[in-house]
Parts: C-alpha cells; sequence; structure tokens
C-alpha cells in the first residue's frame, strides 16, 4: 500500500455524479438501505434534482429538473453524504477510488454517473462556446448581449431550442443534415417546425417553473486547475428561460440554414486578413441567395465544407456530447461501447466486478427491446439511476430483479419551439431498414402526427402539437397488435381513435 492517508475500511455504497442519474441512484440507495451511509461524490458544488414528477401514461413521464445546493439533499437523506471532490483515481481492484481532495473511500458497490461533455468543434479558441451545463449557458448569455451576428454549429436539442430563442441577433445554423431536428424528426416535422421559426414569436412566455441555484454565489477558489475543467452537468429541458437571449439589434427572429455541411476552418481576424479571404453577407431572404461580400469587419470568421465563409462574433458548437470516462480508465480494463460509453449489461452491470453505470456515461449493451433505444435524456438519465440502484441492491441482498418496464418503449416528451412533442418507439424509423412506411396527418402551425409502421403494427411515432394520441399509440406499440384493416382510418381526424382501442 502506498502512503497516501489509509483509506476508511467500511465499505459504503459510493456514487459518483451529481446529475439527474446520480442523484436519483444515491436517493434510491438511501431509501433501500437507511441505516448505510451513501456517498455521493461530485465535482461541482450543487446537484441536480427531480421536481414536480409526473407519470403521464403507463411509460411517458415528465419533471423539471432544479439545481440545488447539496445541502439539500442531506438534508432530505440523513444518510447521504456528499463530498465535493473531483475523482483522481479508481483502483478497482482494491475497490477503492481516490479524490482528489487526497482522501480514498474504499466501496462495496459503486455506480458511475459521470455524464457526458460537450464534443467542441476546436478547443482552446475563445470564439467557441460549448453550451452543457449552467455556467456554460450564462457564459453565452454575457457574450449575447454585445453580439451582432453568431453561427450555431449542430442540429441537436439544444441547437434547436437556441436558434428559437435568441432575437436581436442574426444567425448562421450550420447543420450537417438535409433537415434541422435530426436526432429527434425526419424532414417532415422539421418542415412543420420550421415555418414556426420564421414566424413571429408570441410577446407572454408563460412564466418559468424553475427556481434556481447557480454557481454564481460561490467563490471559486482562485487559479485551480481543476475549476476550468470542471464541467457542470448537463442542462434541463427549459434551460434557456430565465435567461435573457437578446443580441444587440432590435428584430426578433434573423435565421439563415446552411444545410448539409460542417465547419472546415475557423479563422481569427487577423489570420483571415492575411490570407485577403471573402466572407458573405448576411442572406437577406430565402429565394435571393444574394452573395454579396461582407464589409463588416468580425473577430472570428468560419469556413463551411460547402466553400461558403460568414464572419461572426462567436460560434456556439453544440455538437453533441461525448460520454466522461477518462477519470476512471488509468488501470482499469472496461469494456467500452462503440460511442466511448462504459458498457453495461441488463443490469447495469459494467464489466468490472461491483461497478454499475448509468445516464450519459453508460451504452447500453444488452440486446434491447424491439421499440427501446438509448439516447442521452433526462428521461433516461433518471429510469438509468434509479434501476441501477435496483439492481445494487438486488445484488446485495441476494436478491433477482426484472428489466425495469421503462426500457420496453422508448418515450420521450419535450418542448420544441413552444410546442409539445412526444416521440415514440422507433420515431424516425431507427433500425427498421427499408421494411416500414409512414403516415401522417399535419395542420399547420397546429400539429404534426407521424406513425410508422411495419408489417400492420405500429413500431413509433412522432406527436407535434396537442394530440392527446400518447396513451392510445404508446399501448398499440406496445401490445403490437395488428392494425392493417384500419388503414389510412389509424389517423383520421374525425374518427377517435381512442374509442376503438380503449
Amino acid at each position: 500500500m502506498e502512503a497516501a492517508r489509509p483509506p476508511s475500511r467500511a465499505e459504503k455504497f459510493v456514487v459518483v455524479g451529481g446529475g439527474i442519474a446520480g442523484v436519483t441512484c444515491a436517493e434510491q440507495l438511501a431509501i433501500q438501505f437507511p441505516s448505510e451511509d451513501i456517498l455521493l461524490i461530485t465535482a461541482a458544488p450543487v446537484i441536480k434534482a427531480v421536481t414536480n414528477f409526473k407519470q403521464v401514461s403507463k411509460v411517458l413521464e415528465k419533471f423539471d429538473v432544479e439545481e440545488q445546493p447539496s445541502t439539500m439533499l442531506e438534508n432530505r437523506f440523513p444518510n447521504i453524504k456528499v463530498i465535493e471532490s473531483g475523482v483522481k483515481q479508481l483502483k478497482s481492484e482494491e475497490h477503492c477510488i481516490l479524490t482528489e481532495d487526497g482522501s480514498q473511500h474504499v466501496y462495496k458497490k459503486l455506480c458511475l454517473c459521470a455524464g457526458a461533455k460537450p464534443k467542441l468543434i476546436c478547443k482552446g479558441n475563445p470564439y467557441v462556446l460549448g453550451i452543457r451545463d449552467t455556467d456554460s449557458a450564462q457564459e453565452f448569455q454575457k457574450q449575447l448581449t454585445k453580439a451582432k451576428r453568431i453561427m450555431i454549429i449542430g442540429n441537436g436539442g439544444i441547437a434547436l431550442e437556441l436558434v428559437y430563442e435568441i432575437e436581436g441577433c442574426e444567425v448562421i445554423w450550420a447543420i450537417k443534415d438535409k433537415a434541422i431536428g435530426n436526432t429527434f424528426f425526419d424532414a417532415g416535422a422539421a418542415e412543420f417546425l420550421t415555418s414556426k421559426l420564421i414566424a413571429e414569436k408570441p410577446e407572454a412566455e408563460i412564466a418559468q417553473k424553475r427556481t434556481r441555484y447557480t454557481t454564481e454565489g460561490k467563490k471559486k477558489e482562485a487559479g485551480t486547475k481543476a475549476n476550468a475543467d470542471n464541467i457542470g452537468s448537463a442542462l434541463g429541458p427549459d434551460w434557456h428561460e430565465g435567461l435573457n437571449l437578446k443580441g444587440t439589434k432590435e428584430f426578433s427572429h434573423k435565421i439563415h440554414i446552411e444545410t448539409m455541411c460542417e465547419v472546415k476552418k475557423i479563422y481569427l481576424q487577423k489570420e483571415f486578413r492575411i490570407l485577403k479571404k471573402k466572407s458573405l453577407t448576411f442572406p437577406r431572404d430565402h429565394h435571393n441567395q444574394s452573395v454579396t461580400a461582407d464589409t463588416e469587419i468580425w473577430p472570428v470568421y468560419v469556413e463551411l465544407t460547402n466553400e461558403k465563409i460568414y464572419g461572426c462574433d462567436f460560434i456556439v458548437s453544440a455538437t453533441g456530447v461525448t460520454p466522461n470516462i477518462e477519470p476512471f480508465l488509468c488501470g482499469n480494463n472496461f469494456d467500452l461501447g462503440e460511442d466511448g460509453g462504459l458498457k453495461v449489461d441488463d443490469h447495469m452491470h459494467t464489466s468490472l466486478p461491483d461497478i454499475y453505470a448509468a445516464g450519459d456515461i453508460c451504452t447500453a449493451s444488452w440486446q434491447p427491446s424491439p421499440v427501446w433505444q438509448q439516447m442521452r435524456l433526462w428521461t433516461q438519465a433518471r429510469q438509468m439511476g434509479w434501476y441501477a440502484a435496483k439492481c445494487m441492491a438486488a445484488a446485495t441482498l441476494g436478491d433477482s430483479i426484472d428489466m425495469d418496464f421503462s426500457f420496453e418503449l422508448f418515450a420521450h416528451v419535450t418542448k420544441f419551439f413552444n410546442y409539445k412533442v412526444v416521440l415514440l418507439g422507433k420515431y424516425n424509423a431507427q433500425s427498421l431498414g427499408s421494411d416500414h412506411e409512414l403516415m401522417l396527418r399535419c395542420t399547420k402551425g397546429q400539429e404534426y402526427v407521424k406513425v410508422v409502421m411495419q408489417n400492420g403494427r405500429m413500431m413509433g411515432a412522432v406527436l407535434i402539437g396537442e394530440t392527446d394520441l400518447e396513451e392510445t399509440f404508446e399501448n398499440l406499440i406496445l401490445n403490437q397488435m395488428n392494425l392493417s384493416s384500419y388503414g389510412e382510418d389509424l389517423l383520421d381526424p374525425n374518427i377517435d381513435i381512442e374509442d376503438y382501442f380503449d
């Protein structure tokens, strides 16, 4: 044994990560083992808690995510002890975890919920911002107040929200796909939403429903390397509320979308001048793609793979996340998934003894239900954290446990552009090949309904707007009833489909 502080030999349940997966896991363990100490190790001074949880249907759930000081968690569960420190090293053979503050903690069962970090298109460039947690969202707001034009790179949930929320600033949005929001939508749904982007936004905003405790008030220790790299946990689905996303100009929406392209190169102003390159003005309207050179001088320029160059005040990189596994790899032989996550089996167990993982850090490596897929979303972080705790408890007590029902059917409810959006099953025909058909119903500005069918059975659905179809469709996907005889009537707005299948 090396000369570090001797570990406390009392073996405990240890959870790493103060995001939704970690906090849910720790809470669940605290309930299962009320007389035991549960350690939650987190680098950030705030944790993310689930509030206002509502089970909307069998598998659909809704909740808010609230940042809270970790003492609130300790008050709710006196047997949870929060250790505010990063992880230095995991010694899996000794069942021991070393934290940055010099302590060692021996675990009997460990759950890694350290989340994921944003993939930045360009590290170390002061004009490139990644948005992932509260700190980066506030930094973004600060930069935006001085901005006349920004560029957004990426096509996931954060990019979608940003584009809709930003006002008084020109936005050039570069996406690598044909249509916006490809992780959530097909081209039809994207088209339905794009018309809302161009319309004026309603003034009245509903009061924001989450109180925020931010890290502002915490004094940051000066000059420690840890602070710069410590990543907070991911943002909530309505993270932009309470942030005033207005640029310098007095207009609501100015958005230009460049499709099927990625960033080729980023130039700083000086370099750009020396190379005597030419950049383009903001395209004035959708039809007249005027290609006039820009006379304005910008701090940073982006060259896209479609050869177009635009200048802007700064660039938002919203290109997805990679699992945050580095702190745990040294000396430990984890099996990793293709997406870089820690592989877990159907009991959330990694390839190493007594180590579990949940949330964005893990890769689901069991044979999934034909209508479920992993996506790095809040709902799945909560479900996985909860189920991992159940599995840790069962293993400790020698009980057996069945796979949780939430993994039977993919189900997610969220809001985009102020529309309610429900995604069910293989909503984008993921992994169904060409052997499927789509049925659509769309009322412009009101609702968009898409159903994915295979061999007469419903495999997935996208519902945008107040359709009230989620429970019926959820049941039809779960029970795999043959619907061939209904044909197109399935989506006929004049037929009350719920009456058929109740």
